[in-house]
């Protein structure tokens, strides 16, 4: 839609001004259907003759991608003071401030390198205590919402807002999974505090990333992909010197509220349900119902677990791998009672994976790895009980190519849990996809059922699980 507005508008080139932009192809990833190799190369020449960096070559010179669009915008944003616009809800970037906008505005900020939106008030979210051990950080994300309704008897401070979180010790992969979960905190947009030695790293990162795409071919006649990484070498050196540090609010900032989250109180991991038979309508399919993995009491039957889209960074696919070279030393083998989806969000992740050892134990522990050379032409209608690693890209999450089979309860680390988008409803029942963390979703998909507690703290044993401490000091100006 935004190329059909650039067309409209008769704008032919990228606005100057406008440090980079890419279009991906992740949403067709899963499937490369007859519609899919109609659209999407048309779609990829013309963003790829109007100025952007483009998973799909045009010349076919380089290998192509379906990288999941945040995931990218998240490594190539190289100033935590960059604006970002983009056309999905999820435009939620862990450096700067991100907006998802519709196909006009993006196609505006294109041809002009400007927009124009209202800005709304911001609320502050900062954090205290400790983690526990078993604890993951999307169990932190989850608590958030739990603790900020509480905290505002049941009003959602966040709707409309923007979400100023303070999680500076995590480097940008990681504070992703907070950022991007702010979409469904019905936030406006986000932006993370963060400390100068956490940004130089991850700036850092993200210069590596992007050169991998420039030994690709991926770069364009402007050098986009390098302006960027002598952008990050800048901003990092500014850093250094104390020119310019890290970007922090003004001492007397304004919010409409502040919100403090106790890691203290989590003690479980922490699983958004849909809630799809409560009695009052208007509380089914939200995200704001936030349970105990006790509350399942082990009993609840899970049909298929998901482990992909945005939501999730390399360390949390080195989770699936540790997770089921852990289980196959204590039983002695790896059986799934349900079918585990498993789709890096990113080529890179794989390649990384590959380096360090991890993508070996995934390919050992699969049923399924996808092929580019021999792409599915048709989509997947029934799972067996077994891991599938699939092509990087939005997959399950996405819901319009493939879909868990109607009426299944599917255990997933995406974000989607709306009625009929992972998973559409039978006669028998209704469809439900539960999100949380991926310990959680791995080990639902072994036993078929959600684990208890016993069960979940023995299988998460000496795994590298997200780990995040509060900033020792209060970063402000």
């Amino acid at each position: 839609m935004t190329a059909q507005e650039l067309e409209s508008m008769a704008a032919t080139v990228i606005s100057p001004i406008v440090d980079g932009a890419y279009q991906s192809g992740c949403h067709t990833a899963s499937v490369w259907d007859k519609k899919a190799q109609a659209n999407i190369p048309k779609l990829m020449k013309f963003m790829n003759e109007f100025g952007l960096i483009t998973a799909r070559d045009p010349k076919g010179e380089y290998h192509s991608m379906t990288d999941v669009i945040h995931k990218v915008l998240n490594d190539i944003t190289v100033d935590e003071w960059a604006i970002i616009i983009g056309g999905d809800s999820h435009t939620r970037m862990s450096k700067g401030v991100a907006f998802g906008a519709d196909s006009g505005t993006v196609a505006l900020a294109l041809a002009t390198g400007e927009a124009s939106m209202p800005i709304p008030e911001s609320v502050k979210v900062t954090f205290k205590g400790e983690m526990k051990d078993h604890m993951d950080f999307r169990d932190v994300v989850h608590a958030t919402q739990s603790q900020m309704l509480k905290q505002f008897g049941g009003e959602n401070v966040f709707q409309g807002r923007i979400i100023e979180v303070h999680i500076g010790t995590l480097p940008a992969d990681q504070a992703f999974t907070f950022t991007d979960w702010t979409a469904e905190m019905k936030a406006k947009a986000s932006i993370n505090i963060s400390e100068d030695d956490t940004l130089i790293e991850s700036l850092e990162i993200a210069k590596g990333r992007i050169q991998i795409m420039i030994d690709k071919g991926m770069d364009n006649h402007r050098q986009v992909l390098q302006g960027l990484i002598n952008k990050a070498d800048k901003r990092i050196a500014e850093i250094k010197s104390g020119e310019k540090p890290a970007l922090t609010p003004d001492e007397n900032a304004k919010y409409y509220a502040e919100v403090v989250i106790d890691l203290d109180l989590i003690e479980e991991p922490m699983i958004a349900d849909p809630d799809v038979n409560n009695e009052d309508v208007s509380k089914r399919y939200t995200h704001d119902t936030i349970r105990e993995l006790s509350y399942y009491e082990g009993q609840k039957k899970v049909d298929l677990g998901f482990v992909g889209s945005c939501m999730v960074h390399k360390g949390d696919l080195k989770i699936v791998s540790q997770m089921l070279k852990n289980i196959e030393q204590q039983q002695g083998k790896v059986e799934f009672h349900a079918p585990l989806v498993v789709a890096a969000p990113t080529y890179n992740i794989i390649d990384e994976l590959k380096e360090e050892g991890d993508w070996d134990l995934l390919q050992k522990y699969s049923g399924f790895e996808f092929s580019d050379l021999l792409p599915k032409n048709t989509a997947r209608t029934e799972y067996e009980n077994m891991m599938y690693l699939e092509r990087p890209g939005c997959n399950l999450c996405m819901g319009n190519q493939e879909k868990a089979a109607k009426g299944d309860t599917v255990m997933a680390t995406s974000t989607r849990l709306f009625q009929g988008r992972v998973v559409e409803d039978s006669e028998r029942k209704k469809g439900e996809s539960l999100l949380a963390s991926t310990p959680v979703v791995v080990l639902s998909a072994i036993l078929g059922r959600i684990p208890n507690m016993e069960e979940y703290k023995a299988a998460v044993v000496g795994i590298d699980l997200t780990k995040f401490a509060p900033p020792h000091k209060q970063l402000s100006m």
